[in-house]
């Protein structure tokens, strides 16, 4: 999982889009931590829209 908070966007959104109906169907299927991922993200100003299945 990308570090750069950027990257990281770029990555989950495109996995959101692509592979998962929700993210935590994603941070389940990568063993990933959705609070970090949430923090990460909001951290560079992007919260996750459910309805949009997406960080924006």
């Amino acid at each position: 999982m990308p570090t750069d908070p950027v990257i990281l966007l770029s990555f989950i959104n495109t996995k959101l889009r692509d592979e998962y109906g929700s993210l935590d169907e994603l941070c389940s299927a990568l063993s990933a931590d959705k609070a970090e991922i949430v923090e990460k993200l909001a951290a560079v100003g992007y919260s996750y829209d459910k309805e949009s299945n997406s960080f924006k």
